[in-house]
């Protein structure tokens, strides 16, 4: 009776752990891509707003990495340029090991160091198409994806296009299908940028969330503030979430 006893709670305990493990491991397991493009066109540079979008973006690397706050902690990451000397031109993304165990202060040299204003050429539809040939061939499809944007937002044309024409001609057909969770967050546009990104650019699973360079230098004003429940320094964090993160609903077709 007694080893009948022990083997029931034996049995009982095994499921018991079987039962659990699935839910632990999906928790630490659960993916998410983070990719940053930064523009090092001259215009961007001009606008004033560089310098201040590669101290935002070190912080929001390191916030991430260590999921401080309610930020996500992704499990893939890369940093990469929007620009180049000519249409179309690849560029090289960062990996996720190149900002671990960082400081924001560190980050932000390592992305001044890789990623300095000196390209001519603003073309986001060569990022994008990079991005989803990056996401396919590192085995990442369906995983959610948020794309990070730090720009005026202003493409080149090529002289046959006219400005109604500069925003309706960035494509983002090839990030459609990566994921049904696929979010592209543009950064520091003026304010008619920001809305002609989210009212002319043709999508239909693609999410585009924009938050213009009139509210962006706010999160500096956050670094030394607490949150509503104390934390000190935390409020950045929950800047971060609310105000960059924002989960942004399916666009109605």
């Amino acid at each position: 009776m007694i080893r009948m006893k022990q083997a029931v709670t034996g049995a009982a305990l095994l499921l018991l752990a079987v039962g659990c493990t699935p839910i632990e491991d999906h928790e630490r397991t659960s993916r998410s891509t983070l990719v940053i493009g930064i523009d090092v066109s001259g215009s961007f540079e001009s606008s004033g707003n560089y310098e201040d979008a590669i101290e935002f973006a070190s912080h929001y690397l390191y916030g991430h990495l260590q999921g401080l706050g309610e930020l996500r902690k992704p499990t893939a990451v890369f940093v990469g340029a929007v620009g180049g000397e000519r249409p179309g031109e690849p560029k090289s993304f960062q990996p996720i090991h190149a900002f671990r165990d960082k400081s924001p202060e560190q980050i932000t040299s390592l992305l001044r160091e890789n990623f300095p204003p000196q390209d001519g050429f603003t073309d986001f539809n060569a990022f994008f198409e990079r991005v989803a040939t990056l996401v396919k061939r590192q085995n990442l499809v369906l995983a959610p994806l948020n794309i990070i944007v730090l720009s005026d937002g202003v493409p080149d044309v090529s002289r046959s296009q006219s400005d109604d024409q500069r925003y309706s001609s960035i494509d983002v057909s090839d990030l459609e299908y990566l994921s049904r969770n696929v979010t592209v967050r543009l950064l520091y546009a003026p304010p008619t940028v920001a809305v002609a990104w989210e009212q002319q650019i043709d999508r239909q699973r693609v999410r585009i969330w924009t938050v213009d360079d009139q509210v962006m230098p706010g999160w500096r004003e956050q670094m030394n503030r607490t949150t509503d429940d104390g934390e000190e320094g935390g409020a950045l964090w929950q800047w971060m979430h609310e105000i960059v993160d924002f989960r942004v609903r399916s666009r109605v077709i």
